[in-house]
């Protein structure tokens, strides 16, 4: 920082490579920056900033008073803002790390600082700056926002991976950029060129929709390199652990909310003019093996399903504080012209079909939420009239709440055999084509399944739109199944499992239920101002009684957020994403009466093109059906592309050295700080004896969770009792189950430890002491697993004997001692002093010699690694069919 200009110099995560952008501080309201465009090593970085030190103090030679000072460090760039008076800058100054996809870290954000650019002798101030500023920072940057510096958040992991997968004879023709401009210090993905030392690296451009600081770039975004452009979407992340025999498999959960028409419950309704719905949210549930973290040798699979208000012109008033205020449609639209430009956004980004799940009410006694239905069948019956049948748009009404109601339903069951049917017509995406084992033994359900099979693995094409009239609480179970059904189809294309079928109250699915209702808890915060009302728990009629009283609550906060809150949030919300521009002679925001008008642009400007009522979807959409628009090459697609060449030993694509940072003395803290959610270690059970497949059905009391949780643990009460004169007070019993889900997105505490606020402490007498001591002692069935016989074998005292030689190896060996087994133990492993003292404890140990056929293994294990596969031979082919025929026939 210097009084005339603010230096912002970035790096590169190795700190190798460097830019410098020079920021003008003596304008008052515009914004002056230039990128030199120059690439300076840490030692040219160095120099440039000491040169700018002494030139900028006061008198040559001067060393008490520097001309240069560090003004903050910061780990990106929001943007750029300006009210009233001059730019702010605003930087991201905390932040954690929360997911890992193929070696690419997602950060959350978790604090922020707004610096004022002009300096004080220049500022113009004005009197309603102060105001506009403390309306930006309602919107906090630290709740939800998340970025990644190598990884497209905004685009969908089919659409990341379909790109990467390029024809390189159109990566050639498109790389017409010098090397000089074509760097880039974030690129980790390239693909290589056949036979050359040449790789190509392609970066595409964010999918704005999703991007909440598009409009804080925009005066900077063709001024500067775009290594400086850091994109920001806000909604959730989250990732937990699934352990499979100690294979880990990570299961992401990415929600991005759409910065189109965004805002708050209801003050966001229905549609605005461009096709853009209120609480439009794409979920990705992403699922890859993480013992492989390469793009391109690792396998992945993702699913994705959207949630979003129903497609019309329709609004609550809620001037009449009722809790249910009636619904309205504002305009006529017999065309269903709205409907049309949303449908058309989706067939571009996801192919066909278009599967809508309705879950507003069907039968009311006062026709309230009906409405919506009845409008909404109306505009898809009249779009499908145009749309050849194979891709028209499917329309599937169920009636959640009454189902709620009935006794005789069970409402998972029915959402269970819907989430099947639309998981077969969509499809999903894995990188990899199908295994062996699955070719060789097919199931059934595994042959209906749809979507698109390549060469390189399967696509989803086409996506299921969820929908109530808030798209909260029923939106998100019938989400969380229809991922469960998905993840089941996923486990099973990775090999994971024999059927694509997951029940509940296993170890997995309890692990993807805490995920969701994490998911679900965040997103409602955002949109409805209280986390969810009703619960996968309390649609499956399991819930405990304190959970009603939960409810309770958080209809009252959802209530009293919608009537005090929402409009300084929705105000905030315009602000920041520019949907409303401070300016001299208008009207300020606090003095609009409604933002209609900010959203809605044809209310301000007539059209100068009428749209087709009849051909209403984009030019070139319709002929690359099933196939999303946007994934397809064509050369619309290709402009939004940028190729760049790079010789194969740049640091520049070394994921591996990004990732593990070998050149630096690093903590395992510092390189492996993921913020997990969950790990299949909580829920596992705490006995040795029970399976630990993540996959087998237990009961509530076999899980890790309800052993820590169990009031009447005995076993707990007994390790509690020892450590009871030095622990706090126990919590009430109240207070204990409510902290059982609130504590779900926490690190979870060791296995060992026992937990001091899981159970109260019962104080009891001293035989009853005795008596749960008596019951603790477990037998060797309990605990091991197996039962010990009363004498061991000669041969196993021979291996305990050998076993307990070794552990004393720092005392001299007597090479005439003999053991019970009478055998002597000098030719299986030899231990020979090579120091001339006595009590030394260096021995050196003749390692045995390995056989011809164990190195011709090891040497084929190596190959097989390295790609270079032997040809099974028959003797492999008997024994693989034997191995089926034993195990499954």
């Amino acid at each position: 920082m210097a009084f005339k200009r603010y230096f912002l110099v970035g790096s590169n995560p190795a700190e190798t490579k460097y830019r410098v952008l020079k920021i003008d501080r003596t304008e008052p309201k515009d914004l002056v920056i230039i990128d030199d465009k120059h690439v300076y090593t840490q030692q040219e970085v160095r120099e440039l900033l000491g040169r700018l030190d002494l030139g900028n103090r006061t008198k040559m030679g001067q060393k008490g008073s520097s001309g240069l000072s560090r003004a903050v460090s910061a780990f990106g760039i929001v943007g750029f803002v300006r009210f009233l008076e001059g730019y702010y800058i605003v930087l991201i100054t905390k932040r954690r790390k929360m997911a890992d996809i193929g070696g690419h870290a997602i950060y959350k954000i978790e604090d922020t600082n707004m610096i004022y650019i002009p300096n004080d002798s220049v500022r113009v101030s004005h009197p309603d700056e102060a105001r506009y500023l403390r309306i930006f920072q309602n919107v906090d940057l630290s709740s939800n926002f998340y970025f990644s510096y190598s990884y497209d958040l905004s685009h969908s992991l089919q659409y990341n991976l379909t790109v990467l997968r390029m024809p390189l004879e159109i990566l050639k023709t498109e790389t017409t950029q010098t090397r000089q401009e074509s760097f880039d210090i974030f690129e980790d993905e390239g693909l290589s060129t056949q036979g050359g030392s040449g790789v190509f690296g392609i970066c595409s451009k964010p999918y704005e929709k999703y991007v909440w600081n598009a409009k804080l770039l925009e005066a900077v975004r063709t001024a500067i390199h775009r290594d400086w452009l850091l994109y920001i979407i806000h909604g959730f992340c989250g990732q937990s652990k699934l352990l499979i025999y100690g294979r880990p498999i990570y299961v992401t959960l990415i929600a991005r909310r759409s910065s189109k028409f965004a805002g708050t419950r209801f003050l966001k309704r229905g549609s605005n003019c461009e096709g853009d719905v209120a609480n439009e949210v794409e979920t990705e549930q992403i699922l890859y093996d993480a013992s492989v973290m390469s793009f391109s040798a690792g396998s992945y699979s993702s699913y994705v399903q959207v949630r979003g208000s129903v497609p019309l012109y329709w609004s609550q008033d809620i001037s009449t504080m009722m809790p249910k205020p009636p619904i309205t449609l504002d305009q006529a639209d017999p065309y269903a012209h709205v409907a049309a430009l949303h449908f058309d956004q989706m067939l571009q980004r996801f192919g066909s079909p278009i599967i809508i799940l309705n879950l507003v009410k069907e039968r009311e006694k006062r026709k309230h939420e009906r409405i919506l239905s009845e409008e909404l069948v109306a505009a898809v019956t009249y779009l499908n009239q145009f749309l050849p049948p194979e891709h028209a748009i499917i329309y599937i009404p169920w009636d959640m709440a009454k189902y709620t109601k009935s006794k005789l339903c069970n409402v998972l069951d029915r959402l269970n055999v819907i989430a099947e049917s639309v998981v077969k017509k969509t499809g999903f995406f894995v990188n990899r084509p199908d295994s062996y084992c699955s070719i060789l033994r097919p199931d059934e359900k595994w042959n209906e399944l749809g979507g698109c099979v390549v060469s390189t693995g399967r696509l989803q094409t086409g996506v299921l739109r969820t929908n109530c009239v808030d798209c909260l609480d029923r939106t998100n179970t019938a989400q969380f199944m229809v991922g469960k059904c998905a993840l089941a189809y996923q486990l099973y294309s990775l090999g994971l499992i024999d059927k694509p079928n997951l029940q509940f109250d296993t170890d997995a699915v309890r692990l993807f239920e805490e995920l969701y209702e994490d998911h679900g808890d965040t997103l409602s915060l955002q949109y409805g101002g209280s986390q969810l009302v009703h619960r996968v728990k309390t649609y499956r009629k399991i819930a405990p009684w304190t959970q009603h009283s939960k409810d309770i609550m958080q209809t009252l906060s959802r209530y009293y957020s919608n009537a005090f809150s929402d409009a300084d949030r929705q105000d905030s919300i315009n602000l920041f994403l520019g949907v409303f521009k401070p300016a001299e002679g208008k009207p300020h925001l606090w003095e609009l009466p409604t933002d209609f008008y900010l959203h809605h642009k044809n209310t301000l400007s007539l059209s100068q093109t009428r749209p087709s009522y009849t051909y209403w979807w984009t030019t070139g959409v319709l002929k690359h059906l099933p196939l999303p628009f946007d994934e397809v090459t064509c050369a619309e697609n290709r402009r939004k592309l940028t190729v760049k060449k790079f010789h194969k030993y740049e640091e520049e694509i070394d994921i591996h050295n990004e990732f593990f940072r070998p050149y630096e003395l690093s903590s395992f803290d510092e390189t492996f700080c993921l913020a997990m959610t969950n790990s299949t270690r909580d829920f596992m059970p705490k006995n040795v004896g029970i399976d630990p497949s993540p996959f087998t059905v237990r009961k509530p009391d076999e899980t890790g969770k309800s052993v820590l949780a169990n009031k009447n643990n005995r076993e707990e009460a007994v390790l509690q009792r020892k450590t009871a004169a030095s622990a706090p007070p126990p919590p009430s019993e109240e207070a204990v189950s409510s902290s059982s889900e609130d504590d779900s997105g926490t690190d979870k505490e060791d296995e060992g430890a026992v937990s001091q606020r899981s159970t109260p402490v019962k104080v009891t007498d001293t035989g009853d002491n005795t008596k749960i001591t008596e019951n603790v002692v477990q037998s060797t069935k309990d605990v091991y697993g197996v039962n010990l016989s009363d004498i061991p074998s000669e041969d196993d005292l021979a291996i305990y004997a050998r076993f307990v030689q070794l552990g004393q190896s720092q005392h001299k060996q007597d090479k005439g001692q003999q053991f019970c087994s009478k055998r002597p133990l000098d030719k299986v492993i030899n231990l020979v002093p090579i120091s001339s003292f006595s009590q030394d404890n260096i021995y050196e140990v003749q390692p045995p010699r390995a056989d011809w056929k164990s190195i011709e293994i090891f040497h084929a294990h190596i190959q097989a690694g390295r790609g270079n596969m032997q040809p099974l031979g028959r003797d492999d082919f008997l024994m693989y069919r034997e191995y089926i025929r034993n195990r499954y026939m």
